[in-house]
Parts: C-alpha cells; structure tokens; sequence
C-alpha cells in the first residue's frame, strides 16, 4: 500500500501530498483551499495541542476565546497591521439570504440585510483582543494580562497545499499585556524558547531560534522572533513565531495604565503562535518513501499488534497473548492497539501501519506461541527481531525512547549538513540550485539588498540567528560591510 508512494527523489511536492492523503491525515473539501482534518490527523494535532497547552499553563498563561469577526474599523486601527493583512481578508456584507422572486428554488443575498459596517473574518486577532484589553486594563495591578486562545483563522490564499497553506487553518495565538518592555521583550524571546523546546523535544525536529529581518516581520510588530526547521528537500519552514508589538496596538486602541508613580502609559504587548503548519513540519522533516514516520510522542498509536493466524482456534491463542501484552504495555502509559480485524489479511495491515507511521509493531503467529516470542519491527528504520514475550514490554519501553531520539539526531544531522558558509554571490546561488538547505552569508543589512536577492534566486533570509558570532565581512551582493552572517534558504 505504502509502496505506491511516489518516491521523494522523483518528486517531493507530489510525495507530499500523497502521503497526506494515503496516511489519512486530510484531504481536501468542497471549500477551496480548505482542507478536512480525518481522525487520524487530528489525533497528531491533539497531542501537540495538549503538550503546547500545558508548556502555555505552566508559564502562566490561561486560555479564553475571542469573536471569529472583527468589525472593520478596528482592524484597520492598527495601520501596519491592516495593511499588512488586507490582500487575505475575508469580508462578510450581509447577513441574510432569501428566495429569489425569480427562480423560487435558488437563494439569493437579501439586498435590504446589508451590515452597517462589514465584518472582517479573523486573519490574526489582535484588533479584537486589543479593543477588549482597553476595558480590562486601568491600573499597573491588571498587568501582566497572559492570555492564549486556541482557534481557527482565515487568510485567503490562491495557492494551497493540505497543511502548509490553507484559506482557513487552526491555531493557538498568544496575547499578552506588560507593564514595561523589558517584561514584554521578555515574554517574547520565552515562549520563542517554548516552541524550540517543543518542537525539538517533542517533535524531534532540530530548528535554529533567530529574529527576522525586518521586511519579514509580522505587520504591526518592532521585533520577530523566530524558529526555523529544515525539510528534506532542502528548503526551510517557519515553525514558529513571536513578536515584541511595542506599544503599536495599545497606542492604536488606547490602551493606558496608570502606572505606580500614577502616571497614565501605554502598555506593552506581545503575540506568538503556531499552527497546523507543524503537520506539515512533521511529515517532511520524518517520513520515508513507504510513507509516515512518527515520533513516539507524537503517534496516536504507539504500538500496534498483529496477530498471524489461520482459524479461530489460533486466534483465540494468540489473543489471549497479545491481550496480555496490550494491557502491561498501557500499564506503563504506552498506547497499543490490537488489530485482529478478520476484514483485512496480516500482510495488508502490516503495509497500513507502516504507511502511517506507527513508531513499533509486534507480530504474533503459532510459531511465536511455540518458541515463546514475538516479532518486533521498528518503523523509523524498519528492522524487525525476535524478541521473548516476557522480555518484549521492557523492550518497547526503551525502543520508543530511543526511536524518540534517533530521528532527532537522524534530523538534525541532516540539517547539519545543509548549512553551508559562503562568500560569493556565485557561490551562493550555485549552493543554492546543486544542494539546497540554509546558506550563511553576509548581508549589508537593507532590504533592497534582501528583495533583490529574494527577486533573483527565491531566496530569502529566514532568521538572523541569535547564536551567530558576530564578524565583520562584506556582503555577497553589495560588497558593502555587513555585521555578521544571516542564513538564507528557499522556504514553504
């Protein structure tokens, strides 16, 4: 089943989007540009979803929820904000629709149910949640104000792929409210560490934490922060982002503190957020020609068994057995299903599993009975042993640590390789064409420079990376004097 995977060598966008369909993960719905999440999808969205949820509680943020309509005055509060969004908004006029006099069986807009102001379908939130903060916020003691909402937003887009770019997509935002900068730019740079933790661990993805140039800052924001992660095709993908707003949507909402000595100051804020864009992370940074492979942390299913049988005699014995086994692998907190299907033969099941990624499989036929064992193949690299039944769930325990941390390193070992230092501008875009991956070079700082090199290669500067050591050099483009090296790639 998975072997009818288009392979990646041949063609990695089509593998992609194949795998996403085949695995089950989603699909696309009768909405263009939007996608439907199937179970199996969702059940990866959810437990990333929960352990963000707990890294958001134990920092001290509380969840709540915001309208999915901004009336269009205030998003257009904040001038760089709007601006910045205008080209993806979606806008609701009306707010009815009847029978049409001339055709009674269609339904058109009711001309007379037009809005008085239309209604801006939520790109990002932080006109809503600003315009709220204003009647929230009076003294010093309200501040800080720590609050995330997980939700779905739309930014119309021509071009989609399934995860990577959808008109409509979930997401958590955080919006927070300071007292002082220091204390905003504070909370920026920890929940930046937040997502690099947990995409790191987690999802054992290795990503490099930096800031954005300015031309790539979120509209609206004085600072971007940034992780950055690398696909297996050699280009790179934002996996995450926080932002120090200043007092940009404060000034823009009137939102004022009285502060300790009793003067009146606008508050500091910030936004950060990751999305359903991490699938798409998942899938290109793990899987293989035979289809998905997942992080023990990360699978809905940790450890599937098969039994091998013929008739319902040895099944009964081989399920007395697995059951066994599925109930002291929970015991330790390890998620199992059996699958003893009569629908679908050994083989089948074997192939569906592999394609989806299920990190470890244990196979159990009469012969196992006999000797005392079962089979156990890993995914990640797709070995299989024996392994004695009383032996096998301490075994499991530790290989799914190890599986954990083998992708990791398989990852970033990749991603250590693709990084590659240059002091030319030939260099740099035949680097660029033959291997792909990040490219450190110097860059004279403007965005002139960025937009012509972004213009002539596709290229463009995914973050100055904060642990770049500072050297004096000279710009690949310009020749002009340039600070330090930034790392530029071709992105999704």
């Amino acid at each position: 089943m998975g072997k009818n995977l288009t392979k990646r060598s041949e063609d990695y966008s089509k593998w992609y989007n194949e795998l996403v369909v085949k695995a089950d993960l989603a699909e696309n719905s009768a909405v263009r540009g939007c996608m439907v999440i199937k179970p199996y999808g969702y059940a990866i969205w959810e437990k990333m979803q929960a352990e963000l949820d707990k890294k958001f509680k134990e920092t001290g943020h509380q969840n709540a929820y915001f309208p999915l309509f901004v009336p269009k005055s205030l998003f257009e509060a904040e001038e760089k904000n709007a601006e910045g969004f205008a080209k993806e908004c979606a806008v609701v006029t009306h707010y009815r629709l009847k029978t049409d006099p001339d055709d009674t069986t269609k339904l058109i807009v009711d001309p007379e149910a037009k809005l008085e102001e239309e209604l801006i379908v939520r790109p990002t939130s932080e006109a809503i949640i600003w315009n709220t903060y204003r009647g929230w916020i009076q003294s010093y003691r309200d501040l800080p104000i720590l609050i995330n909402q997980w939700a779905n937003v739309v930014r119309w887009e021509m071009r989609t792929r399934l995860f990577l770019r959808t008109a409509e997509f979930l997401w958590q935002e955080g919006h927070t409210a300071h007292e002082t900068r220091t204390e905003a730019e504070a909370e920026t740079m920890q929940m930046n560490n937040v997502y690099a933790d947990f995409v790191e661990n987690f999802m054992a993805i290795p990503v490099i934490k930096g800031r954005k140039t300015e031309s790539e800052r979120f509209a609206g924001a004085v600072d971007t922060y940034c992780i950055e992660a690398l696909m297996q095709d050699g280009k790179a993908l934002q996996a995450g982002t926080s932002h120090f707003l200043g007092q940009n949507f404060a000034k823009a909402f009137e939102v004022k503190f009285t502060s300790k000595e009793g003067k009146q100051d606008y508050v500091w804020a910030t936004s950060w957020g990751v999305s359903t864009r991490l699938m798409g992370a998942l899938i290109m940074t793990h899987s293989d020609d035979n289809g998905l492979v997942l992080p023990p942390n990360l699978a809905p299913i940790q450890v599937v068994i098969v039994p091998i049988y013929k008739g319902q005699e040895q099944l009964d014995a081989i399920s007395t057995v697995a059951n066994k086994i599925a109930d002291d692998l929970r015991a330790k907190g390890i998620t199992v299903k059996y699958d003893n299907r009569d629908t679908h033969k050994p083989g089948w099941k074997f192939a569906q599993y592999e394609l989806q990624g299920v990190p470890l499989r244990i196979g159990i036929g009469p012969k196992d009975l006999e000797k005392g064992t079962v089979e156990l193949a890993r995914r990640d690299t797709l070995t299989k042993e024996f392994v004695a039944k009383d032996e096998v769930v301490d075994k499991v325990y530790d290989l799914l640590a190890e599986i954990q941390e083998s992708l990791h390193q398989r990852a970033t070992q990749y991603r250590d390789e693709h990084i590659t230092e240059v002091d030319s501008y030939e260099e740099f875009k035949s680097v660029l064409e033959r291997k792909g991956g990040f490219i450190s070079a110097h860059w004279d700082g403007t965005s002139e420079t960025e937009d012509r090199i972004k213009k002539e290669t596709k290229a463009t500067i995914r973050c100055i990376p904060f642990d770049r050591k500072e050297e004096q050099g000279t710009c690949i483009l310009t020749g002009k004097p340039s600070e330090g090296r930034v790392l530029f790639a071709k992105a999704y």
